[in-house]
């Protein structure tokens, strides 16, 4: 974060971040801001390598399960924090041509999926572009949010994937293709969604980066690998929909280091006969 709001001015001067969950790496080149959801409570939880992240209760207990907290299974919250107060707060993004981003306001976000906090790609997804454009069309929507035009106006979409038929500019041609209005018409914005991702991974060609001319699908694991090695990125791992336990509790992720062992197996079953046989046991 480079500007941090009053409710956090103890954290000045250390390493916190504002962490969004994404399953497209490949995507990060093209971020024009990132979303909170205005009314929701984020908290602090400090990680290893004292860092400190901005996220939602849920995914500091997956993270706390996966060794990133400095006590296995613990993630003492040191202080909350709404969305609204996050709102126009300047921020670093890896990989983006932009100097600065802004943290926006989106009345979509679920706070039971990734960490509460959603990075803003709005070239290549619809639900991003029809987000970004209500702020930076609807002056009513700004106002309520106490939203600057220029956190939002300025920055428009960037070309970052070529997808044969949609463009340079996925989401924007889709967006208007299906007559998207806001970023409240979820059945359209889920259709474009769907035809977006489908068609860029097996087509898409990039068009910036590391990865520069080819495919999403090749770009992908090469764009993660370098996010996690230069330090910008966290492996992070959560259920793919709601689990709960047979005792009615959340499940999560994590970090058991726990071995199976597959008894049925001939080649098993074989090697244990023999070291009876051996008896050297």
């Amino acid at each position: 974060m480079l500007e941090y709001p009053d409710s956090l001015r103890q954290f000045l001067g250390k390493n916190v971040y504002l962490v969004a969950a994404t399953l497209r790496a490949e995507t990060m080149y093209g971020q024009t801001n990132c979303y909170v959801l205005p009314e929701a409570e984020y908290g602090v939880y400090e990680m290893v390598n004292n860092e400190y992240f901005i996220i939602s209760e849920r995914a500091a207990r997956n993270f706390a399960f996966q060794e990133m907290t400095k006590e296995y299974g613990k993630y003492p919250c040191l202080a909350k924090v709404t969305g609204q107060d996050l709102i126009g707060k300047a921020l670093k993004a890896p990989l983006t041509s932009y100097e600065k981003v802004y943290a926006l306001p989106m009345t979509t976000i679920s706070m039971t999926k990734g960490t509460g906090i959603v990075t803003s790609v709005p070239s290549d997804s619809p639900d991003d572009w029809a987000a970004l454009r209500d702020l930076q069309t609807k002056q009513g929507l700004r106002e309520k949010y106490n939203v600057k035009e220029e956190w939002c106006v300025p920055f428009m979409p960037v070309p970052i994937i070529n997808i044969p038929e949609f463009g340079d500019l996925s989401a924007v041609f889709l967006v208007d293709d299906l007559k998207i209005q806001s970023q409240k018409d979820k059945e359209l914005l889920k259709q474009a969604k769907d035809r977006a991702y489908l068609k860029g991974f097996y087509e898409g060609k990039m068009l910036v980066g590391i990865a520069e001319g080819q495919s999403v699908e090749k770009a992908k694991p090469l764009v993660k690998a370098h996010l996690l090695k230069e330090g910008l990125a966290v492996p992070y791992y959560e259920p793919e929909g709601e689990v709960v336990s047979r005792t009615g509790d959340q499940c999560i992720v994590g970090c058991c280091y726990q071995w199976f062992m597959r008894y049925g197996e001939d080649e098993w079953r074989e090697f244990v006969r023999k070291h009876l046989k051996s008896g050297d046991f």
